[in-house]
């Protein structure tokens, strides 16, 4: 095993747990939208009121788990791919193909967001900007940094996709996404 390969395999693991961790902790957050919505529901069905905070809560609690689960999405392999071809192509092809596809529009796309957000989310800090909304909640401009957050978890992702990918181009063991085995099982 190459010094290439053995630090690949180690920056791939160390990629895949803290996407792991991050996913698994972002995944409680389903109970909470849960019970924010049914909140949402029972007061202003039931007690015939209304609370701005607590759907805006709900909108929060969503784009945390839609941003912040990307990466975990990805480390599962469980994007949307159109893979007419793909699926028939040898370990090694589908390797060439998860490389060049990281290297050429994963990563850029996720630096592009990471760049034109940047402006954007530092100018929400700044103003610490609230809701526009007579008792919404006082923090757009954390929800607003959920952006950056999208654009880091994605790009490190991305990274140890590259890496995984071109380590089975290489012919070299790579750490496995979880679910293949799964999906060449059914």
């Amino acid at each position: 095993m190459s010094a290439f390969s053995h630090g690949a395999r180690q920056i791939i693991r160390s990629i895949d747990n803290f996407t792991e961790t991050t996913g698994r902790t972002i995944s409680w957050l389903n109970i909470a939208l849960m019970i924010t919505i049914c909140a949402v529901v029972f007061i202003r069905y039931v007690l015939n009121l209304g609370s701005i905070a607590l759907q805006e809560l709900s909108v929060y609690i969503h784009a945390t788990i839609f941003l912040g689960a990307c990466a975990y999405t990805l480390r599962h392999d469980g994007h949307v791919r159109v893979d007419i071809f793909y699926r028939k192509f040898s370990p090694r092809t589908k390797g060439l193909i998860d490389a060049s596809g990281s290297i050429l529009f994963l990563i850029p796309v996720c630096l592009f967001i990471g760049f034109i957000s940047w402006e954007y989310v530092e100018r929400s800090w700044a103003l610490k900007e609230t809701s526009h909304d007579p008792g919404g909640l006082p923090a757009v401009f954390l929800l607003k940094s959920l952006i950056l957050f999208l654009a880091g978890t994605l790009l490190i992702q991305g990274l140890a996709e590259f890496l995984r990918g071109l380590l089975t181009f290489t012919n070299h063991k790579t750490p496995e996404h979880p679910e293949k085995h799964l999906k060449e099982a059914a």
